[in-house]
């Protein structure tokens, strides 16, 4: 048990270190930076009785006569929304070379001659991977909610539903990463697979509307079946606003549908993984 946790935490740092060395890490760092310095300088709220009076933008500002609260649910979930689409396409075109990497000629030789299993060996690079991400994503997430926090005085916990709702949806659309990297060793594919599974899913989300639209019953069924057997990066999101904004709960269906998704997937590569040959 004791060196299963020493090779666990050997596989985990070896990730960060190749994460530092391709400025990976440092390039989701600095643009989480960059946002927080945006907030923190440029970004001024004058308050007024209980209403924001004035929000000022590069020395520009605008009056507003809005409830201080809402604004900053409204502030919250643009940032929410940024973060959920663009800083995951970020994530994952930054992680998919992190994978086929560890499958390089004379690398792997080198981890499969030491007493560890394949299964741990894959494992260990997809937790790094995704301790990787969830480290900027903390950071981002933790740094705007503090500034805005301090400058209106409102402290929205609900805001940090996101740092868990991105790292999930995230550790999901890593296993098809994995998958594909296990598969075919090329980092641009995977990121290709992983960002047309994310376009899609909006499209597919609209499932009640192209139910009516659609002429025949099996492109009905079909239709359906993707949208229940692809992750719900959508619908994930959308919960995210929800909760932000302190709209009704839809249920959980989205999350144990896209984990078992990641699951199969993930499980799938390990599989692969352990038969392959080197």
């Amino acid at each position: 048990m004791t060196y299963s946790l020493i090779a666990t935490v050997a596989l985990i740092r070896d990730t960060f270190r190749e994460a530092f060395a391709r400025k990976i890490f440092w390039g989701l760092f600095g643009l989480s930076t960059v946002l927080i310095l945006f907030f923190l300088f440029l970004l001024k709220i004058d308050l007024v009785e209980g209403a924001v009076a004035t929000v000022s933008l590069f020395g520009r500002a605008a009056n507003r006569t809005t409830d201080v609260d809402r604004w900053v649910r409204g502030a919250y979930a643009v940032i929410a929304t940024f973060l959920y689409t663009w800083g995951m396409f970020l994530a994952v075109f930054a992680s998919a070379g992190l994978i086929p990497s560890v499958l390089e000629p004379g690398r792997i030789e080198l981890l499969l001659s030491k007493p560890v299993s394949r299964t741990h060996i894959l494992l260990g690079r997809y937790l790094g991977n995704v301790l990787v991400i969830s480290c900027n994503v903390i950071f981002l997430v933790l740094g705007v909610w503090t500034i805005l926090g301090v400058k209106t005085g409102i402290w929205s916990r609900t805001f940090l539903i996101s740092i868990a709702t991105s790292i999930f949806i995230f550790a999901v659309l890593l296993s098809v990463v994995v998958l594909i990297g296990v598969l075919f060793d090329s980092a641009a594919l995977a990121t290709m697979v992983t960002v047309g599974l994310m376009i899609m899913s909006p499209i597919l989300a609209q499932t009640g509307t192209m139910v009516r639209l659609l002429s025949s019953e099996w492109s009905r069924q079909i239709w359906r079946t993707l949208y229940w057997a692809l992750p719900k990066v959508y619908d994930l999101g959308k919960m995210t606003m929800d909760a932000i904004q302190n709209e009704p709960f839809q249920g959980y269906t989205p999350i144990w549908t896209s984990a078992l998704f990641g699951a199969v997937m993930l499980s799938a590569a390990l599989v692969i993984f352990a038969r392959r040959d080197f």
